[in-house]
């Protein structure tokens, strides 16, 4: 191989682009594009050139590798994806889907000045936190509420707020970890309050709270173990319990709920989780759960409880500091106000409607979607469907083996890896699980028109699409 020759060979920029494809390309994108993209095709076979690899070009091959490099680089990164895992909060991939009022909602402020911080019966200036307080309250039965970015910054601000300089009593037992290594003892830290524990990690009883608190005690804290859970030899202090200890001795409670619900799953044949108003119920002076997990909203820390602690924490400074916007408080909105009717939630709010979903529906579905399938795509892959099981995900109802029905195929003429992979970088972009040389398509976190869309990717790279 001449690797001079091969260098000089290469086209100047200013050559490829007076080519009529990339002239019509700068019709699409801008022309600092598609120069640039011209420049790192090129880039790329010379480096492979000067590499010593066997490298076979020409203009029309460098010009189509341009038009991939423009169209890559202009598409979106954040764009939507199919989720066939059947992880219904699935982290990775957003959390949870909202409601259609909800995005409604987030389409008619974002395109328009709001009410944001307008009060329009007095022409002055209103609070933001107007527009889901009211809200919260009427579903949770709290005296006063708020709403933060998420549940992390709730849990900052309310013990920043209520214990900094002061001490906040928690279990060993709950000193948890989620995700990115989100730990409550750093946010004690940052919050400026001391963290005493108390009891072990099976075993806290009320007398470890009761000998702890000090004058200079400022909160019991309680943190509900939404994503794991210990068995066996152990026992914790109830809330109520904990909530008379407080009133006792004249120090708040604090419950941080995590995942959080608002409404009683157990009838559904999920695990019993502590509602938001039980916990009101139960006297808790301020409880916080996450918005886009069980909840189904935007990403929020809703915050409930006394009106004497919330009105500390809205005119703490950190409050400004972890505000919602108004795309956020649009649609954290639309999806409480669903919430006034329980019924309308379950079957309006997506994440509520797919942990609800009958076993048996989720069933028809996958036997008509393996029919679609084989229509579609003669004898190209092995197609059946099996019963399996569903998470809640997001770290919510970790022991929930939600009963489901998974359509799995198996391609003829590609590994399971291989087709996993059409189908996460095809459009749209397909995410599922691969098992035992299967891929898996549960359809619990799937909407209908979204398994027709399946349907038609997996005839396409039946027909022998290169993509």
């Amino acid at each position: 191989m001449d690797t001079q020759k091969l260098l000089r060979s290469l086209p100047k920029t200013d050559e490829l682009l007076k080519r009529d494809d990339l002239v019509a390309l700068e019709q699409a994108f801008p022309r600092s594009v598609v120069v640039d993209a011209v420049r790192d095709s090129v880039e790329a076979v010379r480096a492979a050139i000067l590499a010593g690899e066997d490298v076979v070009f020409d203009d029309d091959t460098l010009a189509a590798d341009v038009v991939r490099a423009a169209e890559a680089r202009m598409r979106p990164s954040l764009r939507p994806v199919i989720n066939a895992t059947g992880i219904i909060v699935h982290t990775n991939l957003g959390r949870s889907r909202l409601a259609e009022d909800a995005l409604r909602a987030v389409v008619e402020v974002a395109g328009n000045y709001s009410t944001l911080e307008y009060d329009v019966e007095t022409g002055e200036r209103g609070s933001r936190h107007s527009h889901v307080e009211r809200l919260i309250c009427d579903v949770t039965g709290a005296e006063a509420a708020m709403a933060v970015n998420n549940n992390a910054a709730a849990v900052l601000l309310v013990v920043t707020a209520l214990a900094s300089r002061k001490e906040a009593i928690v279990s060993r037992g709950q000193l948890v970890e989620i995700g990115g290594s989100f730990r409550i003892p750093d946010v004690m830290r940052q919050s400026g309050a001391r963290m005493v524990e108390v009891g072990a990690t099976n075993k806290t009883h009320l007398s470890d709270y009761a000998t702890a608190i000090t004058p200079k005690t400022g909160l019991l804290l309680k943190v509900h173990s939404s994503n794991f859970r210990v068995v066996g030899f152990t026992e914790e202090v109830s809330l109520a319990d904990l909530v008379a200890l407080g009133n006792e001795r004249g120090v708040p409670v604090y419950e941080d709920q995590g995942s959080g619900v608002l409404i009683d799953l157990a009838p559904y044949g999920l695990p019993d989780e502590p509602t938001v108003r039980s916990s009101i119920e139960a006297g808790v002076d301020v409880v916080s759960v996450s918005g886009d997990k069980l909840l189904g909203g935007p990403q929020a820390g809703i915050i409930a409880g006394k009106r004497e602690y919330i009105a500390r924490l809205k005119k703490h400074p950190l409050a400004r500091a972890l505000r919602l916007d108004k795309m956020t408080l649009a649609a954290l909105e639309a999806t409480l106000r669903l919430y006034l009717d329980p019924a309308s939630a379950l079957e309006q709010i997506p994440t509520l409607r797919m942990l609800t979903r009958r076993p048996s529906d989720v069933a028809a579905s996958a036997r008509l979607m393996v029919d679609r399938i084989v229509e579609a795509t003669g004898d190209a892959f092995w197609v059946a469907a099996m019963p399996d099981v569903s998470r809640a995900g997001g770290g919510a109802l970790p022991l929930a083996d939600i009963p489901t029905t998974i359509v799995t195929v198996a391609p003829r003429t590609m590994s399971a890896n291989r087709l996993e992979e059409r189908l996460r970088l095809g459009c749209p972009t397909i995410v599922a699980r691969i098992r035992d040389g299967r891929v898996l398509l549960d359809l619990r976190t799937l909407a209908p028109h979204e398994e027709a869309l399946i349907v038609d990717r997996l005839a396409e790279i039946a027909a022998g699409d290169p993509a």
